[in-house]
C-alpha cells in the first residue's frame, strides 16, 4: 500500500526502514513512554519495533497500518500514527499515535488522530473507531476530545506497567458522527 495523507502541518506516510534512528530519538525517552507497556527502548528494540512494522505491512490480510509522521516544514520524522483493524466484521478500528516531545504542544497529535479517522471511515470503510489512553495523560484525552471522539468509558486494570496495572479511558467515533 502506498500510502500517503496530509494536513496542513504534516504527512502520513508508510514507515520505511530508515525511519529507525528518528523512532529512536522518542522511544528512548522515559517521558514518551510513562504510560505504555513498553520502553524506555534501546537501539536493538527500536530497530525490533521497526522490522515488526515493516513484516505487519506486508501480511496477507493486514490488519496494522503505521504511519510515520512527517513534519512539513523540515520534512523530518517527528512521530508514529497506528491505525489497527480490531474487528473486520463488525467495521471497527482502533487508533494510536506517538509524538516525538520537541514537537508537543504544536497540534501535531490532534492532526494526526484526524488523518488516522479519516483513513479508517474513507479507506477502509469502518463504522466505529476507538482509542484508549491512560486516565493520566491529560493532553491525549484532550486530543481524542478535540477530534470528536466521545469518552464511553473506563476499562479497569487492562494493562500491566512496570508499576502496576493501568485503567485506560476509551474514546469512541461513528462514521455518522463526522
Amino acid at each position: 500500500m502506498n500510502f500517503r495523507q496530509g494536513s496542513t502541518k504534516i504527512i502520513l506516510r508508510e514507515m520505511e526502514e530508515r525511519d529507525w534512528e528518528d523512532v529512536h530519538k522518542y522511544a528512548s525517552k522515559e517521558i514518551v513512554c510513562q504510560y505504555q507497556p513498553w520502553g524506555p527502548n534501546n537501539e536493538q528494540q527500536t530497530k525490533d519495533f521497526v522490522n515488526e512494522v515493516l513484516a505487519d505491512a506486508k501480511k496477507e490480510g493486514r490488519t496494522r497500518f503505521v504511519f510515520s509522521i512527517i513534519d512539513k516544514e523540515n520534512e523530518s520524522m517527528i512521530g508514529a500514527g497506528e491505525f489497527n483493524i480490531r474487528d473486520l466484521a463488525n467495521k471497527t478500528g482502533e487508533i494510536g499515535y506517538i509524538v516525538n516531545p520537541d514537537f508537543w504542544g504544536n497540534g501535531i497529535a490532534t492532526e494526526v488522530a484526524k488523518l488516522l479517522i479519516e483513513f479508517g471511515f474513507k479507506q477502509l470503510q469502518f463504522h466505529r473507531i476507538y482509542a484508549t489512553c491512560d486516565p493520566r495523560n491529560i493532553a491525549s484525552s484532550k486530543v481524542l476530545e478535540k477530534v470528536g471522539m466521545t469518552k464511553e468509558g473506563l476499562l479497569r486494570e487492562n494493562i500491566l506497567l512496570k508499576d502496576g496495572w493501568r485503567d485506560s479511558f476509551i474514546f469512541g467515533i461513528l462514521e455518522q458522527d463526522l
